[in-house]
């Protein structure tokens, strides 16, 4: 984490440690097994996070990391996971992916769920005084919880993924262009291409987080990405999604179909345009569960 330069653009991070977990509460919910843990990830706040697991069995079960959207709800966070949102598919994503043999985890990321209480500008212009920068801490924070997951008797820590609609397809690219531990990736609503929204003028259709001080003096969108391939990604947009102009999609389309041939393993991406707007569609959740059997 400390000697990568994509990392050095996301501010001063919290030291490396190890995670602390404490389990606060295990029960059945909708056919799967949920635990509701409190993890010490980076010094300054306790972490609130969902383990879902299959009802059956004990592992080791393959892995989905799962990020949750924005849309302005931020008593929602973690929740998504397992009461799901207007715009993602009415069966939750933690009866989904466990339904197939899956384990998946879920954070309250900075300002959301739990870890709500003061704006997310305040926390934004706070972090800047301090020289941090929110989306590094919440990068931060979300491949701790990896570690953490990845250290479970019960995660097959060769076999995970990590997914996520909106500001959460946006963590679920650029934690896996940081964290290589991630072999399948699942972004929907999230090809956001930094040159596309500064024409598009459409900066201020995204909040606070995802803007990191001098990125684009060192990285384009699609250098960011590039580091992903040759590991399996699909990313899925409405083709009505102006969160995600649709020049920006094509481009990192083009850029990506080259980085995966040159690697040699072009079927490993794919880029899905469907109906419909900043919304998960019952064709998008049928494509990306289809594609995570396939490759996890």
């Amino acid at each position: 984490m400390r000697n990568d330069p994509l990392w050095d653009c996301l501010g001063d991070l919290p030291e490396d440690r190890p995670v602390r977990a404490r389990l606060v509460r295990r029960g059945e919910s909708d056919g799967y097994r949920l635990e509701l843990w409190m993890l010490e990830l980076n010094g300054f706040e306790e972490v609130p996070a969902y383990v879902a697991l299959p009802a059956a069995g004990n592992g080791p079960y393959p892995l989905v990391l799962f990020n949750h959207s924005h849309g302005g709800l931020y008593e929602q966070g973690k929740r998504e996971l397992v009461r799901s949102s207007a715009y993602l598919q009415p069966q939750s994503v933690a009866q989904a992916l466990t339904g197939l043999g899956y384990a998946v985890g879920c954070i309250d990321m900075w300002n959301f769920g739990e870890r709500s209480g003061r704006s997310e500008s305040e926390t934004f212009k706070e972090m800047l005084w301090n020289g941090q920068v929110l989306w590094g801490m919440m990068l931060h924070d979300n491949l701790k919880f990896l570690d953490y997951l990845c250290g479970r008797p019960d995660i097959d820590a060769a076999r995970v993924a990590t997914a996520g609609l909106s500001m959460g397809g946006l963590m679920a690219w650029w934690s896996a262009a940081l964290d290589k531990r991630i072999g399948v990736t699942v972004d929907l609503c999230g090809q956001v291409e930094a040159r596309a929204l500064i024409e598009r003028r459409g900066l201020d259709h995204h909040g606070f987080y995802s803007y990191v001080p001098g990125l684009l003096k060192s990285f384009e969108t699609l250098d960011i990405q590039r580091r992903i391939a040759p590991r399996p990604r699909i990313s899925l947009t409405g083709s009505h999604d102006r969160l995600c102009p649709p020049e920006g999609v094509r481009r990192l389309d083009e850029g990506l179909r080259a980085a995966y041939a040159e690697a040699g393993r072009p079927e490993a991406w794919r880029s899905v345009a469907t109906s419909g707007g900043h919304a998960e569609t019952a064709d998008m959740r049928e494509t990306w569960l289809d594609f995570l059997r396939e490759h996890l």
